[in-house]
C-alpha cells in the first residue's frame, strides 16, 4: 500500500483481520438499551486530536442529515431511511461535476458500504489503508480514561478520515442515531442541515413523544447555518422552529419535488414519500453549490428557480439505495431454447427486498410491492403474444431476460420471508402489511420466519464464511411470529413444548408441495407449519429450499417478499450472490 508515495507496511493485511478487529469494539449491550452518551463528543474531539483531523474536518463542506430510520409523516407516504436523501444529494453533486463522499448506515452486506467515494464503496485497499492507519494511531494513545472507540464512533472517524484524504468536495454526512449526542455532531462547521421525516423509532433512547425526539434530531444545528426540513407533525415542528429561532438558523420547510419537474424521467427510489426526500435533497444541495459558490460557476440562473437543472434531473432519476426497493430476479441463464428453458430453468424467484422495521416504513413497503408484483402480472400476462417480451423496468438491479410463452403461463404466488428484532412489535407490522397489501389485492399465500445470520457482535464482509451450522437454533421467537400470523387468519396454533422451539434437521422443512396447495390439505400440519405459514430452521436453508420449488413446479413463479430487517435483506442478498 503505498500513502504519499511511501510503502505502508501494516501489521495486518487480511481483510477478515480488519473485520475481527472492528467486531471487538462492538460494546456489550442488549439491542434497545440506551447508551452511554457522557461525554461522547468530548472524546470524539480528543480522538479527531490523535489522528490529526481536529483541523482538517472543518475544512469538509458538509451536508449533514439527520432524520427517522423509518418516517411518519402525516400529509405524506411514510417510509425509507434518510440514507435516500444522502443519495439523491450525492447523485445531484455528482451529476455537477464534484467529487463526493458519503458516510451512511448501517451496511447490508460489507461494512465498506458505509463510505461511498463518488457513488461507488470505498475500495478494499483503500478501506484497509485508512482503517489500520487509525487503528494504529487510536491503539498508540489509548489509556483508561480514553479507550479505543466504540464501533460506531471509530467508523465515523473512519469516515472524516477517508474523505479528508480522499480530498472530496462535498461529504455528506448521515447522523447515526439522534443527532444532539450522535458521534458526527463533532462537525462544527457544516455548509447546510437537513432533517427528514420524523417518527416514533429508537422510543427507548430518543424519548418517548416526537417533540423529545425532534430536540434530539435539531441538535445538529449550528449557529446561523441554514437548515432545510420537510412537513412535520405540529408536535415536531414545534421543536425544530424553536431550536431554529435560538441559533439564528435560517430555517425553510421543502415541499415534495413535483414529477413534473423531471421532465418524463423517473425516480429510481419508490414510492410517494421518495418525492418528499428527493424535494429535500434538491434544496440541501442547491444551498450547498450556493454557498460554496458553485451554483453562480454552473448556471446562469438564480438558484431558486424552481425549473430544475439538467444535472439535477440526471442525478434524481439515476440515484439507487441497495436494499431499500429493491428487485432481485433468481432466474438462472437460459440457453435460448424453449425447451430448455422449460426443462432446466422451472419457475421464476423473483426477490423484492426493502428493510421496513417501523409501521410507517411497513405501510409504503407494502405499497410498492403491491404496485410492484401487480405491475408485473399484468406485463406478464400481457405478453403471452411475444415470446421475447421483457419484464419492465424497476427499482431493481437485476432484470430477467427474454421470456418464452411458456414461462408466462405460470400461477404467481406472493410469499413473504420475514423477520425482525424484538425491539420492535410484530403485533402492529404484520397486520399493517397484511392490510395495505388486501387493500391493493394483494394476498400472501404462505409466510415463512427465519432468523437472521447476522450477529451483533460480529461485523462482516461480503465475502465472510456464510454459517452453514444451525442445529439447536433457539427458534422462539420465530414461533411468536408464526402465532400472530396465524391469529391474523384467523387461526389458532397448538401451544409449543420447549423440544419444538429448537430444529436440528432439515427434514423439519415443510414439502415443496406446501407452496402449491392453499389449505395445506395435501402437506399435513405441524406444530412447524401450517396452512398458512411455516418455521424455517435457517436462512441459508430457505434460500435452497426456495430455488428448489421453483424447479420442481415450473408452472409457477414466487414473488417473495423480504422485509422486517435491514438485516434480514442483507443476509439474503450475501446469499443470492453467492
Amino acid at each position: 500500500m503505498v500513502t504519499s508515495g511511501e510503502v505502508q507496511n501494516f501489521p495486518y493485511s487480511s481483510y477478515e483481520t480488519a473485520m475481527e478487529k472492528l467486531s471487538s469494539l462492538i460494546t456489550r449491550q442488549t439491542r434497545g438499551e440506551q447508551p452511554p452518551i457522557a461525554e461522547k463528543l468530548q472524546k470524539m474531539s480528543m480522538y479527531l486530536k490523535i489522528l490529526g483531523l481536529e483541523e482538517d474536518i472543518n475544512g469538509l463542506k458538509i451536508i449533514h442529515v439527520a432524520g427517522t430510520k423509518g418516517k411518519v409523516s402525516d400529509m405524506m407516504e411514510r417510509g425509507i431511511p434518510n440514507g435516500s436523501t444522502c443519495i439523491f444529494c450525492e447523485a445531484i453533486l455528482r451529476e455537477c461535476g464534484f467529487r463526493t463522499g458519503v458516510f451512511i448506515s448501517p451496511h447490508l452486506i460489507d461494512v465498506r458500504e458505509r463510505f461511498r467515494i463518488d457513488g461507488m464503496d470505498i475500495a478494499e485497499d483503500k478501506f484497509l489503508q485508512y482503517m489500520w492507519d487509525c487503528w494504529k494511531k487510536l491503539q498508540e494513545n489509548t489509556t483508561k480514561q480514553l479507550p479505543m472507540p466504540p464501533l460506531f464512533l471509530f467508523l465515523t472517524l473512519l469516515a472524516f478520515k477517508i474523505f479528508i484524504s480522499e480530498q472530496v468536495d462535498a461529504a455528506i454526512i448521515e447522523v447515526g442515531l439522534g443527532g444532539k449526542d450522535d458521534a458526527t455532531n463533532v462537525i462544527k462547521e457544516p455548509i447546510v442541515c437537513g432533517i427528514t421525516s420524523l417518527g416514533m423509532d429508537h422510543t427507548e433512547v430518543l424519548g418517548e413523544t416526537l417533540g423529545e425526539i425532534a430536540s434530539h434530531k435539531a441538535g445538529i444545528f449550528k449557529p446561523k447555518v441554514p437548515a432545510y426540513t420537510v412537513p412535520q407533525p405540529s408536535e415536531a415542528m414545534d421543536v425544530i422552529l424553536e431550536r431554529a429561532n435560538e441559533l439564528k438558523v435560517p430555517l425553510e420547510v421543502t415541499e415534495p419535488l413535483d414529477h413534473k419537474t423531471l421532465k418524463g424521467l423517473e425516480l429510481q427510489l419508490f414510492g410517494d414519500h421518495q418525492f418528499l426526500n428527493a424535494g429535500l435533497a434538491v434544496s440541501l444541495s442547491r444551498c450547498w453549490l450556493q454557498r460554496t459558490g458553485n451554483w453562480q460557476k454552473l448556471f446562469q440562473n438564480d438558484f431558486r428557480d424552481p425549473d430544475l437543472p439538467d444535472e439535477f434531473i440526471r442525478g434524481l432519476s439515476t440515484a439507487r439505495f441497495s436494499g431499500r426497493a429493491q428487485i432481485v430476479y433468481d432466474t438462472p441463464q437460459k440457453s435460448g431454447s424453449s425447451k430448455m428453458v422449460s426443462e432446466n430453468c422451472g419457475g421464476d424467484l423473483i426477490f423484492y427486498l426493502d428493510g421496513a422495521h417501523s409501521p410507517e416504513s411497513m405501510e409504503a413497503c407494502a405499497k410498492w410491492f403491491s404496485n410492484a408484483v401487480g405491475r408485473h402480472i399484468i406485463v406478464s400476462h400481457s405478453s403471452l403474444s411475444d415470446k421475447n417480451a421483457e419484464a419492465p423496468s424497476e427499482n431493481g438491479h437485476f432484470q430477467p431476460e427474454s421470456k418464452t410463452v411458456e414461462e408466462f403461463e405460470k400461477s404467481f404466488k406472493q410469499i413473504l420471508l420475514f423477520n425482525c428484532f424484538s425491539v420492535r412489535d410484530p403485533q402492529i407490522l404484520l397486520p399493517q402489511l397484511v392490510n395495505t397489501c388486501a387493500s391493493s389485492g394483494i394476498h400472501f399465500s404462505k409466510a415463512l420466519f427465519v432468523p437472521s445470520m447476522s450477529k451483533y457482535n460480529k461485523v462482516t464482509s461480503g465475502v465472510s464464511v456464510v454459517p452453514s451450522d444451525h442445529c439447536g437454533v433457539d427458534l422462539s421467537w420465530q414461533f411468536n411470529l408464526q402465532r400472530i400470523w396465524e391469529k391474523i387468519h384467523g387461526k389458532e396454533m397448538t401451544p409449543l413444548l420447549e423440544k419444538d422451539l429448537k430444529m436440528d434437521d432439515k427434514e423439519i422443512l415443510p414439502p415443496h408441495e406446501f407452496l402449491l396447495d392453499e389449505n395445506a390439505s395435501n402437506c399435513g400440519r405441524s406444530n412447524k407449519y401450517s396452512s398458512c405459514s411455516a418455521v424455517m430452521p435457517s436462512l441459508p436453508l430457505t434460500i435452497r429450499w426456495l430455488r428448489d420449488s421453483v424447479k420442481k413446479h415450473p408452472s409457477i413463479s414466487l414473488q417473495v417478499l423480504v422485509t422486517g430487517s435491514l438485516h434480514l435483506v442483507g443476509d439474503v442478498l450475501k446469499l443470492l450472490k453467492k
